[in-house]
């Protein structure tokens, strides 16, 4: 397996680039010689300041590009790409990328206690790792996925650099840290109490209503929540979490749960006031330049599908599309998985011809 930029490839990488994205010359592009040259590549990639953790994989190298924006943040996708994504390598080929703060990134640059993330250096993060997979392999746009905390560093993305992508497609879409939030806690609400669950409506009524101050309030509403969607939803396969070899030694899990710990602190806040409190995305305006296209759980307590179909209902873009999914909530699950390669297959892989 080639590594994808580990030195001394490290030398050819591009120095911080300007707001408008251009990539050095001096990176050595790859060279497709076939259609049926496969694409496995990972590695650090130098970028913002600091090197990322990325990795490439494709069964063509003349296939599409997708670039997943994870959750979290503080969650990559990269130790589970190949389980829940791997057979869309037929059709596309795949970029997984540890944020910073996150996963091996973290473990490559452990950023201080009071360093902090925002949302505009993870944002400028994405689209300068965008144009890099672009240049690299030869293609003038990727396609752009997010997903939860990945779906408003997305939306960020598509509204700033619409030239770097086909499309955006979003799961999981949040919206608004004020409405996602007392939509979110109001329909909780009702449903513990509907179940006449004790135990889990003084948890909702010890945290009061949001927006909260205090950190933990965020992770008692999160495990309720869980719970809940748990009884309606189908569950995701358990191989979904077997986690590579690279992904399972001592440095690589305490990296990724401190990455955790980190972004999470840094996304709520030790008051209230992380970079969840700054999230207002009808504010950027809603008229976008690339195809919207939008999965949603009809079961999310976390991001509620009424403010997504809203949030949709506002947009102003070449295409959209939103589907609607019975039995998924917030977390990924195969219905999930079917739908997205739906709409990739049904609409966004056209506009890539």
């Amino acid at each position: 397996m080639r590594a994808l930029l580990l030195t001394p490839l490290l030398a050819l990488l591009p120095a911080p680039t300007t707001a408008d994205n251009a990539v050095s010359n001096d990176v050595a592009p790859f060279v497709c010689a076939s259609p049926a040259q496969k694409v496995d590549e990972k590695g650090f990639v130098s970028f913002g300041g600091i090197e990322q953790w990325v990795t490439v994989k494709g069964d063509s190298c003349a296939n599409p590009i997708i670039f997943f924006i994870s959750g979290g943040p503080g969650n990559p996708l990269s130790p589970y790409s190949d389980a829940m994504y791997g057979a869309w390598a037929k059709q596309f080929t795949l970029v997984q990328w540890d944020q910073r703060g996150a996963g091996m990134t973290y473990g490559r640059n452990p950023p201080a206690e009071d360093a902090a993330l925002t949302l505009k250096q993870m944002s400028d993060d994405g689209a300068e790792l965008a144009a890099y997979i672009a240049h690299r392999f030869g293609k003038p746009k990727v396609i752009l996925w997010g997903s939860s905390w990945g779906s408003i560093l997305g939306v960020h993305m598509a509204k700033a650099h619409p030239e770097l992508f086909y499309a955006y497609l979003g799961t999981s879409q949040l919206v608004s840290y004020r409405e996602n939030q007392a939509a979110s806690y109001a329909k909780l609400l009702g449903v513990v109490r509907a179940a006449d669950d004790a135990a889990s409506l003084a948890v909702l009524e010890g945290v009061g209503a949001p927006p909260w101050t205090d950190p933990r309030s965020f992770g008692k509403v999160r495990r309720v929540i869980r719970k809940y969607e748990a009884k309606v939803t189908t569950a995701p396969p358990e191989a979904w979490w077997i986690r590579p070899a690279e992904y399972t030694t001592p440095k690589a899990l305490a990296d990724y749960e401190a990455g955790e710990d980190y972004s999470f602190l840094n996304f709520v806040g030790l008051q209230g006031n992380g970079i969840f409190s700054q999230v207002d995305l009808p504010a950027l305006g809603t008229d976008f330049a690339i195809p919207m296209f939008f999965v949603e759980g009809a079961q999310d307590l976390l991001a509620t599908p009424d403010v997504a179909q809203r949030y949709y209902d506002s947009l102003k873009a070449p295409q959209k599309h939103l589907l609607l999914l019975e039995h998924a909530g917030h977390d990924p699950n195969q219905d999930v998985i079917d739908a997205e390669y739906k709409l990739l297959k049904d609409y966004i892989l056209p506009l890539t011809n």
